[in-house]
């Protein structure tokens, strides 16, 4: 599973342009499903069969886009101007290499040089305003015959293991959901299993609304990764959660307060099965769940999620250790929804 998600990560899925990642997992899926489409939102909406027929009772959901820039203007020296797409720190830009629009065109984030710089200048992190993208244009005629204004622009990152059994890559929120509902539609269920691959959650779950309004589940799985923050720059009550320590399990963030009895049989599974666990220490983020929950006359919620540092930007890490129980416990939840 991890050289899938390996893969999946390498993929430019910038939020309303996932289509290199919907192809990717159609391939895969569709020698396993009963159904495979793609609906109006480009969500990629997988069904198929298990043991017991149970229509749409259960959804489980990921999310195939990540963060990354768009084109808004081109100056007159060749140099893009650019806006964020879903919530980046613009202080981890500068020097990044992105690739631009359907060609993508190779690029680098740039800013005047720090030789230049005044004292107080250096105190500040840059506006977005003052960052460019460089291609190697001479001109803003020559730019335009490479790029269009509202290409959007994806980091380059490549997919590494290292240290102690950690993945660095960029998109491992949310790829690493996709990576481990790909693993289950290989796999014979206990039940009749309905895997939404979402578009557009960075900017505000659109693709889960439309997908879980069309299905109308009963319950719905969010497969995730999270804020860890787990690094010295931040005071223990600060901290969220922590790579290596197991799957969290969702119970609040910012946008949904979860089911207190899918969160208890997830604990409990965990626990009868001796899978690790941990809960988030500093509420943060949102994700898929939010639009889900609120669907028609509501839906019953849970997630499990992977401890990712440095969310939203072009390196993510995250332990391969906890992808593999996440795997697990998803197993475990659905054959316990099997038995209701």
């Amino acid at each position: 599973m991890i050289e899938t998600l390996k893969t999946l990560c390498s993929l430019s899925g910038v939020s309303s342009q996932e289509d290199r990642v919907r192809d990717y997992i159609r391939r895969r899926a569709e020698p396993h499903a009963d159904s495979v489409r793609t609906d109006a939102l480009g969500n990629l909406i997988v069904f198929k069969r298990g043991a017991k027929s149970t229509g749409n009772k259960l959804m489980l959901c990921a999310h195939m886009d990540e963060v990354g820039l768009i084109v808004k203007s081109v100056t007159d020296e060749g140099y893009l101007k650019f806006g964020c797409v879903g919530g980046i720190d613009r202080r981890i830009l500068l020097g990044k290499q992105v690739t631009v629009g359907e060609k993508a065109v190779p690029g680098v984030i740039g800013l005047k040089a720090v030789h230049l710089t005044t004292a107080e200048e250096r105190k500040k992190t840059p506006k977005l305003t003052e960052l460019y993208i460089d291609i190697g244009a001479k001109d803003k005629e020559e730019a335009l015959t490479q790029v269009e204004l509202g290409d959007v622009c994806a980091f380059v990152s490549d997919a590494v293991e290292f240290g102690g059994g950690m993945l660095k890559a960029k998109a491992i929120d949310d790829r690493v959901g996709c990576a481990v509902m790909v693993k289950l539609l290989e796999e014979n269920l206990p039940m009749d299993c309905t895997f939404v691959f979402t578009a557009m959650e960075e900017v505000g779950a659109r693709g889960a609304f439309g997908a879980a309004f069309g299905l109308t589940p009963e319950y719905a799985l969010v497969l995730e990764g999270t804020t860890a923050a787990d690094t010295p720059a931040l005071e223990p009550d600060r901290q969220v959660c922590w790579p290596g320590r197991g799957p969290v399990l969702a119970w609040t963030d910012a946008g949904t307060v979860y089911d207190r009895g899918l969160f208890e049989l997830l604990r409990e599974l965990a626990e009868k099965n001796a899978l690790p666990w941990q809960m988030k220490h500093y509420l943060s983020g949102g994700t898929d769940a939010q639009a889900i929950q609120r669907t028609k006359a509501g839906v019953r919620v849970t997630g499990i999620s992977a401890a990712v540092r440095y969310l939203h930007a072009p390196s993510g890490v995250c332990s391969i250790s906890d992808v593999e129980q996440i795997l697990a416990l998803a197993r475990l939840f659905i054959q316990a929804m099997a038995e209701r």
